[in-house]
């Protein structure tokens, strides 16, 4: 009888002994990929994020930048590492836009290389103008119409910026000359000096100067109407069906072990479910959005299939 017990007491540690590892995790610092250069948007959310990652998993996260090539050195970075459970990305549109802008064959496949763990923010672009412009979008369209020779701003080519003006003009059916600066704040700066006639920054961006009345916000990109600016109308509200945003998720390498996913897509929606979390990392325009992997999964693709199709139309393409 002592010799059974023994056998069976040694097979239960042995059982219990993978459950025990699993529980274990993490017992290193876990890595949070940043592909953009500290400060920038993706930096601040993945800060914002690691300060209740940290203690909901019980352990260290630590942010690593990897920026440059529009994000494809970190996309690239984080497709090669183990899939241990120890790295993270913060992933952005950019990971299914730069596959269909760029000529050359990426080091990374958005689909075969990552898993999506969870859909954590989304901020729309803002079509703005200057104070001595247009006073509406249909107000913009109709001077388009008679004027084609007029121009936008963007961040750059391929940026969201280009490509959210580029999908209206498709869709308004206007003309207008593309001209591209190096950011957010170049896209302002020109449209507010009347340089340019309109711009498609990101919301957080030109918030406080709509505000303040130093420029004109026309349309949000996003379907619904903004917390941050509630009486800008949508672009969609004039031309339906428009939805264009860019979004903050974080995503792994494939065959991470999906108890650990798992724990930080919990930790993750639970800080957004938290009031004071929300309205702090909400508050420029940004949307909480909690959307679990399974959902992000889907979103990914809608998302791949609507940013190819701006690039398509923009006739973007980078070396």
């Amino acid at each position: 009888m002592m010799r059974r017990r023994t056998l069976i007491a040694g097979g239960a540690a042995v059982l219990a002994a993978p459950a025990a590892r699993a529980q274990a995790w993490p017992t290193r610092p876990v890595r949070l990929l940043v592909p953009f250069i500290p400060g920038s948007a993706p930096d601040v959310i993945a800060r914002h994020l690691s300060e209740r990652l940290g203690p909901a998993i019980g352990g260290t996260v630590v942010i690593e930048n990897r920026p440059g090539a529009g994000g494809n050195i970190g996309f690239e970075v984080a497709a090669r590492a183990a899939p241990d459970g120890y790295t993270f990305l913060l992933g952005t549109n950019s990971l299914v836009i730069n596959p269909a802008l760029y000529r050359r064959t990426l080091g990374f496949d958005p689909f075969r290389d990552f898993v999506p763990v969870v859909l954590a923010f989304a901020m729309p672009h803002l079509l703005i103008a200057p104070t001595t412009g247009p006073a509406t979008l249909q107000a913009l369209i109709d001077g388009l119409k008679a004027r084609p020779d007029q121009s936008y701003a963007s961040g750059g080519n391929g940026s969201g910026a280009h490509l959210a003006a580029e999908m209206f003009k498709a869709r308004a059916g206007v003309q207008a000359t593309h001209v591209p600066f190096r950011g957010a704040p170049d896209i302002v700066n020109n449209v507010m000096s009347g340089t340019v006639q309109f711009g498609f920054p990101t919301l957080a961006t030109a918030t406080e100067l709509v505000k303040a009345g130093r420029l004109r916000g026309l349309g949000v990109t996003s379907p619904g109407r903004n917390h941050a600016l509630p009486d800008v109308p949508t672009i969609a509200e004039v031309l339906p069906g428009f939805d264009l945003v860019s979004w903050f998720g974080l995503v792994a390498p494939a065959g991470t072990p999906q108890d650990a996913a798992a724990k930080v897509d919990a930790a993750v929606r639970a800080a957004l479910a938290e009031p004071g979390f929300r309205a702090r990392t909400t508050a420029d325009g940004t949307i909480a959005v909690g959307m679990d992997a399974a959902g992000f999964r889907d979103f990914l693709r809608s998302e791949d299939t609507k940013w190819r199709e701006a690039v398509r139309l923009s006739g973007a393409q980078v070396d």
